[in-house]
């Protein structure tokens, strides 16, 4: 409602002050508070600093995650400690790693709001570097399990959390789009570390090469944990939040009950559990499925950069556009497409098809799933402040995480099993992975299903509108 142009100019307040009404007739007026020029501009370079100390965190800590496939194909072929391992015990160390960094969400998100993000991302940056080193002394399959797989999960875990439960809270109207940035970071960091780290193995070994990388991840992480800070909106609700007597130990995490037991919530958990369980399958199996359609090993390895590139572009992108269309209507879209990408061309490249077209319609796949599937992790966070609330946000997304990483624990595993169960080839038709395909599919149709449940009850809440 617009002012009346009798009605006299209001004070400049500070941001730390709470919203002020004005009576005028019988009109009641909400008066928020208007950021003065500095006040503006230190907001304006807080919120490029979280960006980049975010885009930072994934790039490191997601994107060495994403690029174990290097390592999946290097022990493969060693002996020592990986002698008689099956490659399904060797995927292990890397599933572990990606689900425990969602995993445990509920507690980082917790200790982020209770210590600071400073704190607990300085803490898995520590992490990062032990893990990293320790497995570089490995000397049985279940060292590297418990190193490169359990503890490099769980590193990552309080670095990535920190990062997508802080940076939300800084913006509104360009939310998906800064998240979009922030999470392009896993496919940037899946390009640049992939061919490193290939090259850095083949040149001095793959444990020397996992100490440099305990290293610089060390550096890059806690260069980055020093300007990572909650919005002060976000300090002042932990405070009223927290009550007085609260003692600080392990703090163990606290949901919103009223929240988590809605129809929305419901929803976004049974979506979310059953894109994680496809999301990762296609991008750990990219490089061996590219084999049996007659690719090199090295041409093989260059899917999953392409994936990665893909999903840089796609997030960003598909990020912008969440803003302008509506974050949920984005999420309902691109889980869509990743599904139907996956039965209309990832599918039929199984099929006894002439060589060319097998391979065509797999590169259109990698780079429509690269761009499609992984927007929904960048979507994810803002889809949820965007139906319960930016004020919520923080006591839900780590529940919700927990629930993607048991999807990836139990997805992943499962995928690799039927890859393996069926290994022949016949009549020129990739037999191996159909059952891994249609189990992918099936997974991302289920939760388009779920998804759209999320969106109409987002419609029944506020009212129906295009933009949600």
């Amino acid at each position: 409602m617009r002012l009346p142009t009798a009605y006299p100019a209001w004070k400049t307040y500070q941001l730390q002050q709470h919203p002020r009404t004005r009576t005028y007739g019988k009109h009641v007026f909400t008066l928020f508070p208007i950021p003065s020029p500095n006040i503006l501009s230190h907001r304006h370079r807080q919120q490029a600093l979280v960006i980049l100390s975010s885009l930072i965190l994934t790039f490191t800590g997601c994107g060495l995650n994403f690029a174990f496939g290097v390592y999946q194909s290097l022990y493969e072929t060693l002996s020592g400690p990986f002698t008689d391992a099956s490659p399904a015990s060797i995927d292990l160390i890397g599933t572990l790693a990606v689900s425990l960094m969602t995993i445990g969400a509920p507690f980082a998100s917790a200790w982020t709001k209770t210590y600071s993000p400073r704190a607990v991302t300085l803490f898995g940056g520590l992490l990062f570097a032990v893990a990293n080193i320790a497995a570089s002394f490995g000397q049985q399959l279940w060292h590297f399990v418990l190193t490169q797989g359990l503890l490099l999960g769980c590193a990552t875990c309080l670095t990535y959390i920190p990062a997508v439960t802080v940076a939300p809270g800084w913006f509104n109207g360009r939310r998906g789009l800064a998240m979009g940035v922030i999470l392009s970071g896993t496919g940037l960091g899946g390009v640049v570390w992939a061919p490193l780290l290939r090259y850095l193995n083949a040149s001095i070994g793959f444990r020397n090469t996992l100490r440099i990388t305990g290293v610089a991840s060390f550096i890059l992480i806690s260069a980055s944990a020093l300007v990572l800070k909650w919005e002060p909106s976000a300090i002042q609700q932990h405070a009223r939040e927290a009550p007085r007597s609260r003692r600080r130990g392990l703090n163990l995490p606290r949901a919103n009950w009223t929240i988590v037991r809605s129809r929305a919530f419901v929803a976004h958990a049974c979506g979310a559990i059953l894109q994680a369980a496809a999301y990762y399958t296609p991008v750990y199996f990219f490089s061996s499925y590219a084999q049996t359609l007659g690719y090199s090993d090295t041409a093989g390895a260059n899917f999953i950069a392409l994936s990665n590139a893909c999903n840089f572009a796609g997030k960003i992108g598909l990020g912008y556009l969440a803003d302008r269309y509506g974050r949920l209507n984005a999420l309902v879209l691109t889980t869509l497409l990743s599904a139907i990408a996956t039965l209309t061309l990832w599918l039929p490249s199984s099929a006894p098809l002439g060589a060319e077209a097998r391979q065509g319609l797999f590169i259109t796949y990698t780079c429509l799933y690269g761009v499609t599937a992984s927007a929904y992790v960048s979507l994810f966070p803002t889809a949820l402040a965007e139906q319960f609330g930016i004020q919520n946000f923080a006591s839900i997304n780590g529940l919700l995480y927990m629930i993607r990483g048991i999807g990836t624990l139990v997805g992943t595993p499962v995928a690799g099993v039927l890859i393996r169960g069926q290994s022949v080839a016949a009549m020129g038709t990739v037999v191996s992975f159909e059952k891994t395909i249609l189990m992918v599919g099936v997974l991302l149709v289920g939760a388009t299903v779920a998804v759209s449940w999320a969106r109409a009850e987002n419609g029944v809440q506020t009212g129906w509108k295009w933009k949600a």
